[in-house]
């Protein structure tokens, strides 16, 4: 399957022990959707895309000379860490309003995102792990520190699934290096909210791990160099 449209490759070095993902890379729409006008207000916003994950990821992946792999399109065509029985798979609403990009989707639509973007996303993440060595299955994303009127002062989650023992591990390595984190928050892996990284670690079976940092802090270069430093040292 080409993926070249829906992901995108950082090179590195597949005998190591991580794979890093991250599935809410961008804000781009491709050719022939658009935004509504009346969505205008979404695109730069933590609804269309996680702010600072791609930047980060790539920070850390070149750190660790390990491979990436990154969405290509936003998060509201359709999102790629969710299963597709679910039911954010195609977001209607946000922040109250609708999304006016998923507005009375056909089946035939909804197909077509899953063909073109969907699958080929997740066979270029099959692709990558089966030609690594290494371990863990490592997923990147970032939250708002304002979602819909709750503030958190929350700065970094860790989501898992199955993997406790490792995920405890990195918290626990996280906290030693300063950074306030908890598990699972402030979303939870067991909900399916890790859904990528799981899905694809069970299918070769390796550890999965979500991290979660703060959308303010992340887009900060001391607290991503610093929180990169800690992920290079854990895995090393």
């Amino acid at each position: 399957m080409d993926w070249s449209e829906a992901a995108e490759l950082v090179e590195g070095d597949f005998g190591g022990r991580i794979v890093f993902t991250c599935e809410h890379a961008t804000n781009a729409l491709h050719d022939p959707w658009q935004w509504p006008e009346s969505d205008r207000w979404l695109v730069d916003t933590h609804w269309a895309s996680d702010i600072g994950a791609a930047a980060f990821t790539r920070r850390v992946a070149a750190l660790m000379n390990a491979p990436a792999v990154l969405s290509t399109f936003s998060r509201l065509l359709i999102d790629p860490n969710r299963a597709l029985d679910s039911e954010t798979l195609f977001r209607q609403n946000a922040d109250g309003h609708q999304v006016h990009l998923n507005e009375g989707l056909l089946e035939a639509e909804k197909q077509q995102r899953i063909t073109r973007f969907y699958e080929p996303y997740h066979a270029a993440v099959s692709d990558v792990i089966r030609r690594s060595r290494g371990d863990t299955v490592f997923s990147i994303h970032t939250f708002t520190d304002d979602y819909e009127g709750d503030r958190r002062i929350l700065e970094l989650g860790v989501l898992f699934d199955d993997d406790e023992e490792p995920a405890y591990r990195l918290i626990r390595h996280l906290e030693s290096h300063g950074f306030h984190v908890l598990a699972n928050e402030p979303w939870s892996g067991k909900g399916g909210l890790a859904y990528s990284p799981v899905r694809h670690a069970k299918e070769f079976d390796r550890t999965a791990l979500e991290i979660e940092a703060r959308q303010d802090l992340i887009i900060q270069e001391d607290f991503a160099q610093r929180l990169a430093e800690a992920l290079a040292s854990f895995f090393a």
